[in-house]
C-alpha cells in the first residue's frame, strides 16, 4: 500500500455557511478508503498595487475579526457566497478569468483606482485541510476614480503607499498579518529590479 497514490471517491458537504462549509472527502488508498475533514471556503483575490516611482500600495483596514487595523494587500472575495461559488463552478467557466474580474473590482472599491489590466502574479493554496485560494494581482496600469473609492458598508480603508525597503519591513516584522499576503509580497518584491 506504500507509494499508493489516493483515488478520489466522493465527497459530503457535513455543514454549509455563508461563506465556510466542512466537507468530508472520501479517498480510496488501495482497498481501503480513508475519509478526510476539510474546510472550504470560496476563493479570494489580493492586489500588488505599484507606482510608476516604484512604490507598493498597501491598505490600513480595520478588521473586526482581530478587533485592530491591519495593514494588508488590497482584495478581497471573488465570489459573494458559496452559492455563487459553487453555481460559478457548475458553469464550465474559467475560475481565473473571474478572479481578474474581482481583482479588478477591488481596485476601484478598495483604492479608488481603474485597473487596465491585472496580471496574475501567483495562486495561493491555503493547506491540506482547508480549501481557500487566492489569487494574487500585479497592477501596474490604471487611473484614478475621480470619485475615489467605493467602500462597502463597514469598511475602513486607508490607502498607504511605501517604499520597497518600507514594505519588506512591514511583511517581515508581521504588520502585515496575512502571513501568506506577507510571503507573497516578500517574493514580488524580489522581481524588482535592485532586489
Amino acid at each position: 500500500m506504500n507509494g499508493a497514490l489516493p483515488e478520489f471517491v466522493k465527497e459530503e458537504i457535513v455543514y454549509s455557511g455563508r461563506m465556510f462549509e466542512v466537507v468530508l472527502m472520501t479517498f480510496k488508498i488501495g482497498d481501503k478508503e480513508v475519509v478526510y475533514e476539510k474546510a472550504r471556503r470560496a476563493p479570494g483575490t489580493r492586489l500588488i498595487i505599484t507606482s510608476p516611482e516604484g512604490k507598493i500600495l498597501l491598505i490600513e483596514e480595520y478588521r473586526s475579526e482581530i478587533r485592530d487595523w491591519d495593514i494588508r494587500l488590497p482584495g478581497g472575495k471573488v465570489c459573494d457566497s458559496l452559492e455563487e461559488y459553487h453555481a460559478f463552478l457548475a458553469s464550465g467557466d474559467e475560475m481565473l478569468e473571474k478572479a481578474k474580474n474581482a481583482a479588478k473590482k477591488e481596485a476601484l472599491e478598495e483604492v479608488g483606482i481603474i485597473a487596465e489590466d491585472a496580471e496574475l502574479f501567483s495562486l495561493s493554496t491555503c493547506g491540506a485541510s482547508v480549501i481557500w485560494d487566492l489569487y494574487y494581482f500585479c497592477i501596474t496600469k490604471y487611473t484614478e476614480d475621480p470619485e475615489g473609492q467605493h467602500l462597502e458598508l463597514g469598511e475602513n480603508i486607508k490607502i498607504k503607499w511605501v517604499s520597497v525597503a518600507e514594505a519588506k519591513k512591514l511583511a517581515l516584522d508581521g504588520t502585515v498579518k496575512e502571513d501568506r499576503s506577507a510571503a507573497t509580497l516578500l517574493r514580488f518584491l524580489e522581481t524588482l529590479p535592485g532586489n
